[in-house]
């Protein structure tokens, strides 16, 4: 049997990873001994990888596939195929950003007042490139990691990533500008992509993975209603699309089910039982696939 080779990214995204691919209908067994985690699936092989190193095996075709930050794609400038955005991170759902910092009291206020300065950052190819396309010359240092606390006595600035920017601001260290945001990418092998079975297989992931991400925050709602309050109901709903309606056995009451978000739950359900809403039931949902 054939085998699709699959990159889980290893360290602070491995954890969300693999709560989107049970979401998704994969279940990943990772255990601290082992960096070649079981999946529920005979078909397919996964390997922990760091995610700075993910897009390069991709590219040299060690897997077919794997998942990692668009940032490290762009640093190991990796000739790769990107699937499909996968906006999730460690802490939120949202994209990370790679920023410029400075010291509070520092004078820098720019890019261009870094010249003939030293940056720490872990993001040293993209961060050469960027100082290139403004005219800055400046001495990139690896970080090793600890990259906030280098300022200002082992470097001037740095580049870091953030979700939040707290760590940035507990270290006492300011926000000059967005090198660029990051989220976690989907990336296959040009070569995987030509082999027809596998890219049947890589695109039916694609599609639960999407799924599985447009479901987060929404819940579906099923309730029922008598014909002559429907109209009533259906100007309280605010649905992912038009929401569904089906007849019931009593010709006079009609049952509807929608999607919404799940934040809104709290706000719609008390005024779907002022509209006469009977019978309201709210249920997770693990995937949405349009």
């Amino acid at each position: 049997m054939p085998k699709l080779l699959l990159g889980i990214p290893k360290g602070s995204l491995q954890d969300a990873t693999v709560q989107l691919f049970q979401r998704a209908g994969y279940n990943i067994y990772v255990s601290s001994r082992s960096y070649f985690p079981t999946i529920d699936d005979d078909s397919m092989e996964c390997m922990l990888i760091r995610a700075q190193e993910m897009a390069r095996y991709v590219q040299d075709g060690v897997l077919d596939l794997g998942l990692t930050g668009k940032d490290w794609v762009l640093e190991n400038n990796a000739r790769v195929t990107t699937l499909a955005d996968l906006v999730y991170s460690k802490q939120s759902f949202n994209k990370v950003r790679w920023v410029l910092a400075v010291p509070e009291d520092s004078p820098v206020r720019s890019v261009q007042d870094l010249e003939g300065k030293v940056i720490a950052t872990e993001l040293v190819g993209f961060t050469q490139r960027y100082l290139e396309q403004h005219g800055v010359k400046a001495t990139v240092e690896f970080s090793w990691g600890a990259t906030e606390v280098k300022p200002p006595v082992l470097a001037d600035a740095i580049v870091e990533v953030t979700e939040t920017g707290s760590s940035l601001r507990a270290n006492k260290l300011r926000i000059v500008e967005t090198l660029m945001e990051s989220n976690t990418q989907l990336i296959a092998n040009p070569t995987a992509l030509l082999d027809p079975w596998k890219a049947e297989k890589i695109g039916v992931l694609r599609m639960l993975l999407e799924g599985a991400i447009a479901a987060y925050g929404q819940v579906g709602l099923m309730l029922n209603v008598r014909r002559a309050h429907l109209p009533a109901v259906l100007e309280v709903l605010t649905a992912l699309k038009m929401p569904t309606i089906s007849a019931l056995s009593d010709p006079d009451w009609v049952a509807v089910n929608t999607v919404i978000e799940e934040r809104k739950v709290r706000e719609i359900i008390p005024r779907l039982k002022q509209a006469q809403a009977q019978g309201i039931v709210e249920y997770p949902l693990n995937k949405i696939v349009m």
